[in-house]
């Protein structure tokens, strides 16, 4: 019977052969906000990132959280860490029209590490966001981003003219949080409130404006908080705790 046959499209394999090809015939740009928010939409696709013209991470993201927004979040991941030139990290992105309900991600990484790819920012916590205090102890593996690429204490920070007798520490954490490109994390009112603990309120810093490392001005708050707070830096983040704490891979802020 020659006037019947069964055809079943192979949807998956026909989309990721087009995207590797597209891919392959791009160029890159280098991984900054100011490239990405005046060339890329805030629309779903997927995206490649380089390090020195080497793949090292596959991403992919819908049309909520946005082609843009998800590039420069990383843009700013890149930044102030150490042993890291963020100008030799670069991009590619494709807008896709019609979003499959295919996990693209991974059929990349898949497709990729079957030609002898392995993209070494994948699963290393590169995308992730801020895991929680409940993660603050864990001991990251070698390969983990944050252990590779620490944050850079010496990161300078802008400090604002204050009123007569000095910022409040939450002022100083406030401004910090603004400009560093990493996260500081400090403990807030209790609660559900979000906003800082009363104690960072009401304790002053003698603290000249300008420009201040982001080191000089942690010693300066672990000083004004006293021996019952605790500033620990992290790989990837700070964090302000009224505590007393060893963290693996942590190293406690003293006072100056």
């Amino acid at each position: 019977m020659n006037y019947f046959k069964d055809f079943e499209f192979d949807l998956p394999s026909a989309l990721l052969e087009q995207l590797v090809n597209l891919f392959e015939k791009m160029g890159t740009g280098t991984l900054n906000e100011e490239e990405v928010a005046g060339h890329i939409p805030d629309e779903q696709g997927v995206y490649q990132l380089f390090l020195d013209n080497r793949l090292v991470y596959i991403g992919k993201t819908d049309a909520d959280a946005g082609l843009q927004n998800r590039l420069r979040r990383h843009a700013r991941k890149i930044l102030a860490r150490r042993h890291l030139d963020p100008t030799l990290v670069t991009f590619k992105a494709i807008r896709i029209y019609v979003f499959a309900t295919l996990d693209l991600e991974e059929l990349l990484i898949k497709k990729y590490k079957d030609n002898g790819t392995n993209p070494a920012w994948q699963h290393s916590g590169f995308g992730s966001n801020d895991p929680g205090r409940n993660r603050d102890t864990t001991i990251l593996k070698d390969d983990h981003f944050d252990k590779l690429y620490p944050i850079n204490l010496e990161t300078p920070v802008m400090i604002d003219p204050s009123p007569l007798g000095g910022p409040s520490v939450a002022d100083v954490l406030s401004q910090m949080k603004n400009q560093l490109p990493f996260n500081i994390r400090f403990q807030n009112a209790g609660g559900r409130s979000r906003a800082p603990h009363k104690e960072l309120t009401i304790h002053l810093l003698d603290i000249r404006p300008g420009r201040h490392t982001t080191r000089q001005l942690l010693e300066k708050i672990a000083s004004a908080m006293g021996i019952s707070w605790q500033v620990t830096a992290l790989p990837g983040h700070v964090i302000l705790y009224k505590e007393s704490k060893e963290y693996p891979e942590g190293e406690i802020i003293r006072p100056t």
